[in-house]
């Protein structure tokens, strides 16, 4: 098992328990870190605004107009550009797009050409196999899962997952990054959703099952569960937040079954928030 830098045998044992997964300790911050981002969507600016005032950071958008509109949600802390050839002096590359795997591949081939070839390289992939993402881009030993929450900045969690090949210089460096950033790190094993997604969504997805049965409005779910249980969001607007596309992939990657009112929104174009309705009315 390993024995993470700066954790007692003892504090090991309380954190991280027999497997090796768990908290990982906090890092002091580096100041050679030198962040690269892939991506121009919510989740690639969440990570650069919370990234931007601690370490050196540059994102790369594939077009000048998504670039605009993401200099328009940043300070000037975080340098945004088009030019893959921007990311050449980068320490660890994070690949931020959609939740395709195939799509994250071809994006890791292009960024290949142009990062150094010891930079590690990131997926904030939500559901997907860190490790066959690895594989499929011959990066086993330099390679990171960093599972981040939107929005980005506020929430403290990263779920950090590794191929089993990854050396311990990328999991230093993945945590490292994420301590810089403020956020506490748990590193959890490489399986479909990893935690969070794989508790997460079954559950909600039951919440819109209990809403089919029951005639119940999503309101009255959503207000059950933020004032009987304590959640922030109610499991409805979660998934009106999410996206009920992406959350309809998240449940297939993790084997939950995809209610079938939820795809009937999405057959109808309700995505949740983003479309301007889904459970519920956003116009």
């Amino acid at each position: 098992m390993r024995e993470p830098s700066g954790v007692t045998t003892s504090a090991r044992d309380a954190q991280t328990g027999a497997c090796g997964y768990g908290l990982r300790p906090q890092m002091s911050q580096p100041t050679d870190i030198r962040l690269g981002i892939a991506g121009s969507g919510a989740i690639a600016t969440g990570l650069a605004k919370a990234a931007g005032p601690h370490v050196d950071t540059v994102l790369r958008a594939r077009s000048e107009e998504s670039a605009e509109r993401v200099r328009s949600r940043l300070d000037d802390s975080v340098r945004v550009v088009t030019d893959l050839s921007e990311l050449g002096d980068r320490t660890i590359v994070v690949e931020a797009i959609a939740e395709d795997h195939d799509a994250k591949v071809s994006l890791f081939e292009e960024l290949k050409g142009h990062v150094p070839d010891d930079a590690v390289l990131s997926t904030t992939t939500s559901s997907l196999s860190v490790t066959r993402l690895a594989e499929d881009i011959g990066r086993p030993t330099r390679f990171a899962g960093l599972h981040v929450f939107n929005p980005v900045h506020r929430m403290d969690l990263v779920e950090l997952a590794f191929p089993e090949g990854a050396d311990e210089d990328t999991r230093t460096a993945a945590a490292a990054l994420c301590g810089a950033m403020g956020k506490t790190v748990v590193e959890v094993p490489d399986v479909p959703g990893f935690v969070v997604n794989r508790l997460l969504f079954p559950f909600a997805f039951q919440a819109v099952e209990l809403a089919e049965e029951t005639g119940l409005e999503p309101a009255a779910i959503d207000s059950c569960m933020k004032l009987g249980a304590g959640h922030p969001m109610g499991p409805l607007a979660l998934l009106d937040f999410v996206g009920l596309d992406v959350s309809a992939a998240i449940g297939e990657q993790i084997g939950a079954e995809v209610p079938q009112r939820m795809r009937t929104l999405i057959d109808e174009g309700k995505l949740g928030r983003k479309s301007g309705a889904g459970f519920y009315d956003y116009s």
